[in-house]
């Protein structure tokens, strides 16, 4: 991982205070609002271009969720989740499996790696009991 500070912009400061102060991960959509709602407003396109920039320097994780939506959070919150593909819930690992994990140094010699991801999805166990239970036609 990277160990050194990027420069950063007022907006992208900004932008990683109000990630910071939120417990869960946000939309960017979520996060514009907050932004507004703190009067340090800025459009939309800019919260995303933002976003991506710090994702960029390593600053900023991103998680694709099955219907398309994209919630960050700040790197330094390494959290993997369990999503049901079917209801969207989502559960949080107590830990991260690939934490002590070893990359190929041969693989990697040429890459910096800012950060991970690691999702699985499936069916959490109410979807899975009503996908068993035989249906019923009127």
């Amino acid at each position: 991982m990277v160990n050194h500070k990027p420069e950063l912009s007022p907006r992208q400061k900004q932008i990683l205070k109000e990630l910071g102060d939120c417990d869960d991960e946000m939309s960017g959509q979520q996060l514009h609002r907050a932004l507004q709602d703190r009067s340090f407003s800025m459009g939309l396109t800019t919260v995303y271009r933002n976003l991506r920039g710090l994702q960029q320097k390593g600053m900023v994780r991103c998680r694709n969720l099955p219907t398309g939506e994209v919630l960050y959070a700040p790197v330094e919150r390494d959290q993997h989740h369990l999503t049901c593909v079917n209801c969207g819930q989502t559960m949080v690992l107590r830990y991260c499996p690939l934490k002590n994990i070893e990359l190929p140094k041969a693989q990697t010699k040429n890459f910096d790696l800012l950060f991970h991801t690691l999702e699985f999805f499936g069916l959490c166990k109410n979807c899975s009991e009503q996908k068993k239970l035989p249906s019923v036609t009127l």
